[in-house]
């Protein structure tokens, strides 16, 4: 099988001492592909290094995360621009809003979004969203700002069947990793309503590890785990969902093949 993380840190600190060994382990659970999200000024470095590494396999992303805009986003703001202009991205992410952690910087985390997303169109690239407890707000967002031509991923997707369909309805993906494995989630009664042809596979390494993993540093190599689990829930047999998985991922970054 051939595996797809379409949302992984594996350029994390918390890798650091066992990079190479996690990375090993990825392909011999058959992670064909990893996504890498950017954070900020700070995770460029790190994320730039591990592409290297085999630049057909780790891919990055380039973009701010909500959590990291602050007073001084505008600052971060220019350096995604600046990185944008002067070289391909499969994506522009992790991009979007969060009213989890810190409510202060909520006007900016808006205004960034939007600013992000017309990045995207100017490139002619999907996003990938963060919308930590704010799905409902960052659809209203988003809405005034399609075009026809964008697209993108709502990763970590953790609503419910109807905020799924408004999703997929403007031609976006659902990214589901390890909570789908969890007790409580309720991803249980949404997963089997899915469209699966928009369904994209991730594991936000090294966050949300899934059961039985869950507490400890989560790795793309669990993607198996996270299949596994929507495979029981869907009746259906593992390798079908890869088959789909793989291929939404593929055309999720289709517009963005770099030369």
């Amino acid at each position: 099988m051939s595996w797809i993380d379409t949302h992984s840190h594996i350029y994390s600190e918390e890798f650091k001492a066992d990079r190479q060994e996690m990375l090993q382990r990825s392909e011999v659970a058959g992670i064909g592909k990893i996504y890498m999200p950017n954070v900020d000024h700070t995770s460029i470095d790190g994320m730039m290094e591990v592409e290297l590494k085999n630049p057909q396999q780790y891919i990055p992303m380039m973009g701010l995360h909500p959590c990291s805009v602050k007073k001084d986003f505008e600052k971060e703001l220019y350096r995604v621009e600046e990185w944008l202009g002067k070289r391909k991205f499969v994506a522009v992410g992790e991009i979007g809003t969060d009213l989890h952690w810190d409510k202060t910087f909520w006007n900016e985390q808006k205004e960034a979004f939007q600013i992000q997303v017309n990045w995207a169109k100017k490139y002619q690239l999907p996003i990938s969203i963060h919308c930590r407890e704010s799905m409902n707000e960052t659809i209203e967002l988003l809405e005034p700002l399609l075009d026809g031509k964008l697209t993108g991923v709502f990763h970590c997707f953790t609503g419910d069947a109807e905020q799924a369909k408004k999703i997929t309805a403007m031609g976006f993906f659902l990214g589901i990793g390890g909570v789908v494995t969890f007790k409580n989630s309720g991803l249980d009664k949404v997963v089997p309503e899915l469209n699966l042809d928009h369904v994209v596979l991730e594991t936000d390494a090294p966050y949300l590890a899934p059961v039985p993993h869950r507490g400890k540093r989560n790795e793309p190599s669990f993607i198996p785990i996270i299949a596994q689990r929507m495979a029981d829930l869907r009746a259906m047999p593992l390798a079908e969902v890869e088959a789909i998985t793989t291929r939404n991922a593929a055309r999720l970054f289709a517009k963005s093949t770099r030369d």
